[in-house]
Formats: structure tokens, C-alpha cells, sequence
């Protein structure tokens, strides 16, 4: 279990981060690639992922193991970490203590390679050697579907937001799902093991992440700025085919996009909405803005996220895309 400390001024500094956290998701994927449960969730991409692995792949799984520790510098909590370039580059700045430090305690629970022992020592050309291999990584099995992640992290904000706008800070912590039980002022996780995290006034960031699988991530030193990494929602069959597949010639499902009620219900995601919502707005029966939003989804332009009985459809980037070229606003 892990228990989370609020004070008053902790709850004023409870953020959701802006979107996927690229560090994050290798380090998760990465981990998640390497188990067997979640096979509903997973089981298509990693069958995927796995024939596209590429070598330098498996230096990664040395330092982030299916199960228990993996080290804080792989996901930094400071500098530019909002392309996945900034990120490499952030990652190869990590100092040598913290290297040091990270890496003994990894060794702790499994024998190090040559390689860990290398790079524990702060050599550069084990740091590049690192650097590669996480860009490597990220392009071969994560960037065909890094529009979906970042998808689904977008409709999970959206849900987010209806619970802070519904109850405050509280509800968006109390809200967050069955691995969390809020009992202020402490928020207690499912957690691997027992591990005690005070804020201090310091807030927490909430981090969804897309691979994050089965249970929230925090940090180990809980003297770095805290953050909570916390498993998403996803929808059914969001591997079964891979991005792109007849987009080009136009024999994929965004052929079915016509008419000016779909264009309004694309329109209407942009912000986050239910079908009752919807339904209301336009004048339209649910089972008819059910259908629309069902052709929207095939087309990649939305995504659905369902939390405690509620449906929230929230337009992707290829949605916003699309309505952007089309003059930013649906029909009247």
C-alpha cells in the first residue's frame, strides 16, 4: 500500500499532467512488453511489438524489470521533457550520483551486467549507448501508436475534469478509481509494497500513462518531486490495426465520415462530452449519436473513455486536425 500525505496547501497544488509523458510510457511499456497478465489489454500489441523489437531493446528490459524497482533517473521529474529528443537529451544529463545511486539499489535485486556497471559509472559513451537505445525504442514500438496514446490520455483528462468540476480537488482524487481510496487527508494506493510519500506542501502531479500496467507508479526517493503515475482506461481493440493501415486509398473507415450531424458530434468532442450531452445539444435521439460517434471512433478521430456508468467522447488529434482545416467550427 501506498499512502499519499496531503496538507491543505498540497491539495491547492494537485495538477494532471498536460498529456503522455514519453519516459514514462517506454519505461512502462517496456515493463508491460515483458509480463504475461493484461493479456485483453496488451496481448495484440505485444505480439506486435515483439516481432519489431529492436536489439537494443533488451538493454532496457536490464534496467527495468517486469516486476519491482526500476530507477527514478529513467523518468526525470526536471528539464525539457516535451519531445521525445528533449527527453533523450534530458536523460543523458542525469548525474553521476544519482546514476550511482539508482542503479545500487537496482543491483540489489538483480545481478548487473557489464553494461549497468558501465553506466552506473557515468561513461558517456554507456550514457549515448543508453540515449539510443530509448530513441530506438520509442520509434520502432511506440510512435505508430503515439496518436492513440495520446488519445487516450486526452479523454482521461476529459473524464478528470468532470470530477474536479463535480467535487473539487477531493472528487478528483477520490474519483481517480478502484485502486484508490481517498480518506483525507491521505490518499491510499494499491501499491506493490508499503511505501510512505509526504507531500510537504510540494502538491503531487498526476501522471495517466497509457502502458502503466496493473498498478500505479510513484517514484522511490521521495525527496525528487512527487508524481503519481496511474493506469488509464482503454478502449477495446485499440492494437488490432496498426495506424495507417488503408488510409492511404481511402478504403478506411474515414470514407464513412459524411454529413453535417457527424461533423457537429465531431465538434462537439473537442471539449469532452457524453452521449446524453450530445443527444441534448443537437437534438438527436442516443442510439443515433451512439452510431455517429461509433463511425467517429473507427476513423481514429474520437476517442470514448466510461467511468462510473458515464460514456465521455473526446475528439483526438486527427479530430482537431480535421476541424481545424475545415474553419475550426461545425454547422449551425
Amino acid at each position: 500500500m501506498l499512502r499519499v500525505h496531503f496538507t491543505s496547501e498540497d491539495l491547492a497544488r494537485v495538477r494532471v499532467a498536460a498529456g503522455p509523458d514519453f519516459l514514462w510510457e517506454i519505461s512502462n511499456s517496456v515493463q508491460t512488453l515483458q509480463r504475461r497478465d493484461g493479456t485483453r489489454v496488451f496481448g495484440e500489441w505485444r505480439r506486435w511489438a515483439r516481432e519489431r523489437l529492436p536489439g537494443s531493446g533488451r538493454l532496457l528490459s536490464n534496467l527495468l524489470p517486469s516486476y519491482g524497482y526500476s530507477p527514478d533517473f529513467l523518468t526525470p521529474t526536471s528539464g525539457d521533457c516535451g519531445t521525445l529528443g528533449a527527453a533523450v537529451d534530458t536523460l543523458m544529463r542525469t548525474p553521476r550520483s544519482r546514476l550511482r545511486g539508482d542503479l545500487a539499489l537496482l543491483a540489489g535485486s538483480r545481478q548487473p551486467s557489464g553494461w549497468t556497471r558501465s553506466l552506473a559509472a557515468g561513461d558517456a559513451a554507456t550514457l549515448r549507448r543508453l540515449g539510443r537505445a530509448v530513441h530506438s525504442y520509442h520509434v520502432e514500438v511506440l510512435a505508430p501508436f503515439w496518436q492513440r496514446v495520446h488519445a487516450h490520455i486526452d479523454a482521461d483528462r476529459a473524464v478528470r475534469l468532470l470530477s474536479l468540476l463535480d467535487g473539487g480537488v477531493e472528487g478528483l482524487l477520490a474519483g481517480l478509481g478502484p485502486q484508490f481510496r481517498w480518506r483525507p487527508p491521505v490518499l491510499d494506493v494499491a501499491y506493490p509494497v508499503d511505501q510512505q510519500l509526504r507531500l510537504r506542501g510540494r502538491g503531487l502531479t498526476l501522471q495517466p500513462s497509457f502502458f502503466c500496467w496493473p498498478t500505479p507508479i510513484t517514484l522511490a526517493d521521495a525527496e525528487l518531486p512527487p508524481v503519481l503515475v496511474y493506469p488509464i482506461q482503454h478502449a477495446a481493440g485499440w492494437a488490432r490495426r496498426v495506424p495507417g493501415d488503408g488510409a492511404a486509398n481511402g478504403s478506411g473507415p474515414l470514407g464513412a465520415l459524411l454529413g453535417h450531424t457527424r461533423a457537429a458530434i465531431l465538434h462537439a468532442t473537442l471539449t469532452g462530452c457524453s452521449t446524453v450531452e450530445v443527444a441534448r445539444r443537437l437534438n438527436v435521439t442516443h442510439p443515433a449519436v451512439s452510431q455517429h460517434v461509433k463511425v467517429l471512433r473507427a476513423a481514429g478521430l474520437v476517442t470514448t473513455v466510461r467511468r462510473a456508468g458515464r460514456s465521455c467522447h473526446v475528439a483526438t488529434a486527427e479530430g482537431r486536425a480535421l476541424i481545424r482545416a475545415a474553419g475550426g467550427a461545425g454547422p449551425e
